[in-house]
């Protein structure tokens, strides 16, 4: 399915759209019955956990999904949105059709049903999650060793960093101190996929920065 937007001004806030997408799963036909558990927003994208019963209370029968032991199944919808001129629209996919987008939280992971094909597009998605969600959020001050060197802009390259944050305006922003050069870079989440803590020295950071920054004349 294509990108779908709502000329209407109908979702313009957060409150907005979390409504659009309960009401996008939440329906009702001759047979089944499907409601919204669960929808979280991370970054422009939601994730729904959302389930299938029938309306006579006979257990749910699906080519995909492990049927429940209360005769339910619960699936993973994902919603790309995104603002064009102030109109609000949507991409949505199931998880079995191979989204490409897979930061949905482990809370909602573990609402959904199991599969019935080891290989399906749906458990590699799960995973894909899994992963995310295990990269870790370090502390300020926690010296890290990442899975493999990174290189910079500069094409210079590192690998051992420590956490730390700066200010801009009234944002705190993280960033990383470079072990080989004292620089400072940003990293992205997923260049820490795999890292290894090797010390945590929680305030460490703050005096770090400040050495730095005090080095340059700031």
């Amino acid at each position: 399915m294509g990108w779908l937007f709502y000329t209407d001004g109908r979702v313009q806030t957060y409150a907005d759209e979390k409504a659009e997408i309960t009401r996008l799963c939440t329906f009702e036909g001759d047979r089944r019955r499907t409601e919204l558990v669960k929808a979280c927003k991370v970054g422009s994208t939601w994730y729904a956990a959302a389930r299938v019963t029938n309306r006579d209370g006979t257990p749910v029968e699906d080519a995909t999904y492990v049927t429940d032991p209360d005769g339910s199944i619960t699936f993973a919808a994902v919603f790309l949105t995104a603002y064009d001129d102030g109109c609000w629209g949507y991409k949505d996919m199931e998880e079995s059709a191979g989204p490409n987008a897979s930061r949905a939280p482990l809370a909602l992971i573990e609402l959904l049903s199991d599969l019935k094909d080891p290989d399906s597009y749906a458990r590699d998605w799960r995973q894909r999650c899994r992963e995310w969600a295990s990269i870790p959020n370090y502390e300020e001050g926690d010296k890290i060793k990442l899975a493999k060197p990174v290189t910079l802009t500069d094409g210079s390259t590192c690998q051992i960093v420590t956490a730390m944050h700066y200010r801009r305006g009234r944002q705190k922003r993280r960033c990383y101190r470079i072990e080989e050069t004292g620089g400072l870079v940003r990293l992205s989440k997923a260049t820490l996929s795999g890292s290894e803590l090797l010390s945590s020295a929680k305030g460490a950071a703050s005096q770090v920065l400040a050495e730095y920054l005090a080095g340059q004349g700031g």
